[in-house]
Parts: structure tokens; sequence; C-alpha cells
């Protein structure tokens, strides 16, 4: 099967935990139609009456999400497909930014280029010590564009830059969780897991009304972002274009 078909994502609710997990056989990677069903899972997800919060995960053992899949990417044949993939991402960033309801992140593994995005779009995010991060995309010339907002609103423009220039290199897990990007990371993912089930529990009791209006106030001044958001896909569309991004693409592809 073309590995931009595979994959799959997972909605479920209990005790008031709306659960949403991805999955791609390539590291977590997201093609374009994980991506669109990622976005709509969430917007079904925030509409759910069952669901009090949400907890974002990904299947696997060592990689949350390894950002956006490379042969998609080797694809792309002009702007438009470009731009469109891009948007992917930027459309799920909006609808974590824009369902009701808090999003928890569960980071097992490590995360790169989109990976990050997501985990930065998440209300709160737990983390094993495995779960490093990397910016990788200047390395394939393209650059964090789509992505950019949500990591420099969590971590800061310093954190977000050095991740972005230095783009060949892992932050460890302590190091994202001291830039604000994780809350609590884990020595395993059993401990992870046990603290994200009381954490949990503990949170759907609380009002929903309340956590809304809580939501709305930390994401107060990116009401732009679906604007911004495009112009940065339109930005890395016609970048992947190029024959520096091409032929490194081939490169890791090879």
């Amino acid at each position: 099967m073309d590995k931009t078909q595979q994959g799959h994502i997972l909605s479920s609710t209990k005790g008031g935990v709306g659960t949403i997990e991805f999955y791609h056989p390539s590291h977590n990677s997201l093609p374009g139609k994980l991506l669109a069903e990622l976005e709509q899972a969430i917007y079904d997800m925030g509409s759910n009456d069952e669901a009090t919060i949400i907890l974002l995960k990904a299947s696997g053992e060592r990689t949350f999400c390894a950002g956006a899949s490379f042969d998609e990417l080797a694809s792309i044949e002009d702007e438009q497909i470009g731009k469109t993939f891009f948007m992917g991402f930027a459309n799920v960033i909006n609808a974590i930014r824009k369902v009701p309801k808090l999003v928890i992140g569960r980071i097992h593994g490590k995360a790169v280029g989109g990976g990050v995005g997501l985990a930065s779009a998440c209300d709160y995010c737990m983390a094993t010590k495995y779960a490093s991060i990397k910016l990788s995309e200047l390395a394939v010339g393209i650059g964090p564009f789509v992505i950019g907002p949500p990591v420099e609103r969590k971590v800061g423009v310093s954190a977000y830059s050095e991740m972005a220039i230095n783009a060949t290199e892992f932050r460890t897990a302590e190091w994202a969780k001291q830039k604000g990007l994780y809350m609590d990371v884990f020595d395993t993912t059993e401990q992870m897991d046990e603290y994200i089930t009381h954490f949990s529990e503990k949170l759907v009791k609380m009002n929903p009304e309340a956590m809304t209006l809580l939501k709305s106030v930390f994401w107060e001044g990116t009401e732009h972002w679906d604007a911004l958001l495009e112009e940065r896909a339109v930005t890395s569309g016609r970048l992947v274009l190029s024959d520096f991004s091409k032929k490194a693409i081939g490169k890791f592809l090879n």
C-alpha cells in the first residue's frame, strides 16, 4: 500500500476523557490523509458531550511523531499541492486551538518537526524522558514556518530560534520542560500513564464552563492564526519545491 494512505486515527471516550490516538508505520509521520482525519477527530471530540477533556496520544514505543511524511513531501509537484499539504498541520493546530475543551498531550517518545508543533499546540503536555525534540525543517530546506507560532508561544522566541537554526540536534525532554513545553517528565511510560489517569480523573470533575473560559484566556491574541498559518503554508509549499529541498528529501528517502 502507498505509505501516504497508511496509518489510522482512533477515537474513544471513557470517564469523561476523550482520547484521540494516531498511528503511522513510519515513526508516526503524518501524511495529508491522516492530518485531515486528525483534524476532524479533534473537532468531533470537541463537540462530544461524553468528553470533558481531550487526550492526544500516539501509538508505538519510540516516537510520538516524526512530523511530515517525507514520502508525500517528495511527491509534491506544484505550489498549490505544497500549500495544501502544509495546511494539514495548520488545520490540526487550529483545531486544537479552537475546540472548547482542554487538550492534554501524551508525548511518550521523540517529537520531530510537526510533532513538536502538535505538542506545542496542546494546552498541557506530559512526557517521558525519551521525548526529546528537534525542529529539522531547515536541514531539508524548508524551515518550521507553519508550526512556528505554537512553538514560539510555548517556549519563547529564543528557544524556538535555537531549535529552528540548529536543525540537526535533539533537545532533551528535560530541556523542553525547562522551556515550558512539557509540564512533567517521567522516567517510564508506565509512570506517565499512571499520572495522566490520576490527573485526568481530577480534571474531569472541574467545571467544564470554567475550563472553556480558561482556555479562551490562554489563547487570547491568536485569533489571526487562521490567516497566519495559511501564509506560512504558502511559504513552506514554495520552498519544498526548491532544488535544495528536493535533493535533501531524496537523500533522506534513499
